[in-house]
């Protein structure tokens, strides 16, 4: 499959982009999985004023696939009449070129692909790359991933591994203590924990046992060809499906034979068109 990474030449185009210099934290856009339906994708190109100028990198290192995972976002876009997309493999420990993290950090949107999540963040934690991406947030870029690109928002972010049941299930089969994996994701949302596929796969168990072990955050739930438009506090709902908010207001948390309880949690199911703000 022909590559679609940027190359030097693509750099030099950078002097005739309208980089995002807003001076505000730039909006994430947050995709549960599955199929991107063009209304969904042209949002987001809205949003990033990718129609004004600029250019789209994507970032591919949750993909097994990267060359396919860049190909089938830059082919979507194209067609919608956005001309700019490139994509950079970074690969863990190489060598980082100083012009490839300068076209991260001045990117309009930024697109993390989907795969595993794991597999971005041990390429990425810690490193000039993720730093280029809070900058570029910083500087008001758009930033979007879906599926495990979703995942990796939050600054806690579900694994998709359970402690005590080593063999991988899409979904959770008990509400258990100390058995939801997490790691570091790149802490784009602080107060929220992203869960994806999430109506379609029956995540209900995962998020659960997350909000019971971390209270403190608002388990976020996002259904296949749906999004979360999030900007400060502020999250709307686009696309297809549903999204679900699970919160535990009193931190409530019980524990008996290993099994997790809580009392008076918070469920609120969000549709298209919704807004919603965080606590």
């Amino acid at each position: 499959m022909k590559r679609y990474y940027i190359t030097l030449s693509v750099l030099l185009l950078s002097a005739g982009c309208i980089w995002a210099q807003s001076g505000r934290a730039g909006k994430l856009f947050i995709i549960g999985g599955g199929a991107r339906p063009d209304a969904l994708m042209e949002r987001l190109i809205a949003e990033a004023g990718l129609r004004q100028g600029g250019y789209t990198i994507v970032l591919p290192m949750s993909s097994a696939e990267p060359d396919s995972a860049v190909y089938y976002v830059k082919s979507q876009l194209m067609k919608l009449g956005v001309p700019r997309v490139y994509g950079i493999n970074f690969t863990k420990g190489e060598p980082l070129k100083p012009a490839r993290l300068d076209s991260v950090r001045r990117a309009n949107l930024i697109y993390i692909s989907g795969g595993d999540q794991n597999r971005f963040m041990d390429v990425v934690r810690g490193t000039e790359i993720e730093k280029a991406i809070l900058e570029a947030r910083s500087r008001g870029a758009v930033v979007s991933g879906t599926s495990a690109g979703a995942a990796v928002m939050s600054k806690v972010m579900i694994t998709g591994n359970e402690l005590k049941h080593p063999d991988y299930a899409s979904t959770f089969r008990n509400i258990e203590a100390e058995n939801i994996e997490t790691k570091p994701g790149l802490g784009l949302m602080t107060q929220a924990i992203v869960d994806q596929h999430f109506v379609r796969r029956s995540r209900y168990n995962r998020l659960i046992s997350a909000v019971i072990e971390f209270p403190q955050l608002t388990g976020i739930g996002i259904d296949e060809a749906t999004a979360i438009l999030v900007d400060g506090d502020k999250i709307e709902v686009v696309g297809e499906s549903q999204v679900i908010v699970l919160e535990n207001p009193k931190r409530s948390k019980s524990l008996r034979s290993g099994k997790l309880g809580a009392k008076d949690l918070r469920l609120t199911i969000l549709l298209p068109g919704d807004v919603y703000r965080l606590k």
